[in-house]
Parts: C-alpha cells; sequence; structure tokens
C-alpha cells in the first residue's frame, strides 16, 4: 500500500498551491449555472493535483514491474488533462471534447490492449472480431468517462465512488496477482483519497472535468482489464466468475444515474446532454440530506451491490447484470414516490 501512502501524500502537499494559484488569478468556479449548490468562489483545479500524483507514482512503480502499458494509459490520461483543464478554466465546445475523448479511448483500446474480447453471453453475445470489440470497448471508456463526471455534483461524492472502485479493483487485481493493475488502481486511489481531505464537505476544492474525467479513464481501463483477465477460456481459470457483472456492481452508482438520467432526458424531448438538476444526488438532496449523507447513501449502494454480485456470481453475467439494476430502479422508484409525496 506503499503507492497508495506516496500518492495521497504527493496530492495532499499540492493542493494547497492550487488553491494559492487559483485565488491569485481569480480561477474559480464563479457560481454561474443553475446546477451549482455552493455560495463561494472555490477553485476547480484539483484535478491538476490528482493527474499529478497518479501519474508520478504509477511511472515510477511501473519500473518496478517493467510495466509497458502504462505509458499508453499515461499518454491517455496526460491529453485528457489538457482537455479538462482548458474546460475548467476557459470552457470547451462539444465537438473538441468528443474528439479527444475518442482519441484517447482509441489509443487505449487499439495501442494499450485495453480491449474486450468478449460480451460473456450478455444479450446472447459471446466472443466479439477485433474491430467491433474495439468499437464496443471505445464506446464503454467515453460512457463511463463521462459517468463519473456527471455524479461530480456533490463535495466529496465522485472521489468518494472513485476511491471505492479503485480500492475493490486494485485488492480484486492483487489476488488476481496483477501487480501492475493493482498498482494503478492503488495509486489513483491514493490520489483521491489525498484531495478529499480538501473536497470534503464543506469543499475547499473542486476536481472540475480534469480530475472526473480522469477518474473516469482509468477506472474505465481498470473494469475492461478486470474483465478481460477473468475471461473463461481454455488456457484460463478465472479468479472471479462473472467478471463483468461484477465490475457493473463496482461501478454501478455511475453506470445507473448516467443510463437513468440520459433516458429521462430523451423520453421528455431533450438531449441527453443537457444538464439538469435530476441526478441521483440532486433527487437526495430534495429529500434533505446534507452532502455527506448523500455520500454515505450512494457509497452504501455501491458497497450492498458489489457485496451482492460477489455472493451470487454464480447465477452468470446476463442475470446478475439486470438484477443488480433492477434493483437500483426499484430504489429510484422509492426516491420518486418519496419526492412525490414531499411535494404534495
Amino acid at each position: 500500500m506503499a503507492i497508495t501512502f506516496i500518492a495521497a501524500v504527493i496530492v495532499m502537499y499540492s493542493i494547497p498551491s492550487v488553491i494559492y494559484i487559483s485565488t491569485k488569478y481569480s480561477l474559480f468556479d464563479k457560481n454561474d449555472m443553475h446546477r451549482k449548490t455552493h455560495q463561494r468562489n472555490i477553485s476547480r483545479l484539483g484535478g491538476v493535483a490528482i493527474v499529478a500524483s497518479f501519474t508520478i507514482t504509477t511511472l515510477l512503480f511501473s519500473t518496478l514491474v517493467n510495466f509497458e502499458e502504462a505509458n499508453f494509459l499515461i499518454t491517455s490520461c496526460i491529453i485528457l488533462a489538457g482537455l479538462g483543464l482548458k474546460d475548467d478554466v476557459h470552457g470547451s465546445n462539444t465537438s473538441t471534447k468528443f474528439i479527444l475523448q475518442l482519441l484517447v479511448a482509441v489509443i487505449l483500446v487499439f495501442f494499450g490492449g485495453f480491449r474486450l474480447s468478449s460480451l460473456y453471453g450478455v444479450l446472447g453475445i459471446w466472443d466479439m472480431p477485433l474491430f467491433w470489440g474495439g468499437i464496443f470497448s471505445v464506446i464503454l471508456i467515453i460512457f463511463l468517462n463521462n459517468a463519473f463526471n456527471l455524479i461530480d455534483g456533490v463535495d466529496g461524492l465522485a472521489g468518494s465512488i472513485g476511491i471505492i472502485a479503485n480500492l475493490i479493483f486494485g485488492v480484486l487485481f492483487a489476488l488476481m496477482h496483477q501487480l501492475p493493475y493493482a498498482f494503478i488502481a492503488f495509486s489513483l486511489a491514493g490520489a483521491i483519497g489525498g484531495f478529499l481531505k480538501y473536497n470534503w464537505y464543506p469543499a475547499k476544492i473542486f476536481m472540475g472535468d480534469t480530475g472526473a474525467l480522469i477518474i473516469g479513464l482509468v477506472t474505465a481501463a481498470l473494469a475492461i482489464k478486470f474483465i478481460e483477465l477473468n475471461k473463461v477460456t481454455g488456457d484460463n481459470t478465472p479468479l472471479i466468475l462473472s467478471a463483468p457483472a461484477i465490475a457493473v456492481s463496482i461501478l454501478i452508482v455511475p453506470i445507473f444515474d448516467s443510463l437513468r438520467i440520459f433516458t429521462v432526458r430523451v423520453l421528455k424531448g431533450k438531449s441527453p446532454f443537457t444538464g439538469d438538476r435530476n441526478h441521483i444526488h440532486h433527487r437526495l438532496e430534495r429529500l434533505g440530506l446534507k452532502p455527506p449523507y448523500i455520500i454515505f447513501a450512494t457509497a452504501g449502494l455501491n458497497l450492498c451491490m458489489v457485496a451482492l454480485g460477489l455472493l451470487i456470481r454464480h447465477l452468470g453475467n446476463f442475470f446478475l447484470i439486470f438484477f443488480i439494476l433492477g434493483l437500483c430502479l426499484l430504489l429510484d422508484f422509492f426516491l420518486f414516490y418519496r419526492l412525490r409525496k414531499i411535494g404534495r
């Protein structure tokens, strides 16, 4: 766990300098968007410290295990961090965001080897050719990339879910004796942990798009590798059965929230990319929960889904994925009912 500690320390000592620079040059979230809830000028550049810490620790430990795939991951992170930084400081148009996210996804999938080769029977699809497996993996990375960005609406929420996901992936990779991927997961978890010291309610700094996009990108890459390394083949007996379903349970909060919000917007005749205050954390806010309790509720849901997935993983991917999503849908209906009752 030394890598986690080092990553956390780097961020904790970096954030005060980021806050100082932001104050000196007025680099703040101006609180001018209807989706924001904070009342003070707060820097959105915390993601810079997360990216710097993750890059340093990953490169440091990758030399110990001769892990060349880390180069492609770091390259993708640097490109995406540049996009996030520009968006946090000056804003970026949608087409620029999409092109650069597509670029980093292609680098990871077709050069870094972070590609799914099978859907393991989900929707009746098994092995996929290189091209279609690559296309699906690119779409998945872009989706998860933005999913973490979408849940970054409450102090500490995206960071807390990011820590949970990466710590679980790190432990699972360690149990699988896949130390390079465990190093990556623990490095990111440590960087986020150091950041949360300043991002916990009431936040002194935000991670911005820079941090949220990097967390989404790295976690998506780890999820793909976790699934692939637990693929059932003649030469491989997986440590974890139903790996795709377990990956979904680990990432259930950003996955379900994004699927839900996109579906609701489309049904209302709106663009799925139009911002609003209808995310799960916004609904919990309307029920009267403060940010720490929103985090406890969502983190508790996340951990329960992971425990449930591991407990009944023998039931198979198709059943388990839709069972987990179905449980989340029932909880969402409960929230809807409570809000309707309060509104009367």
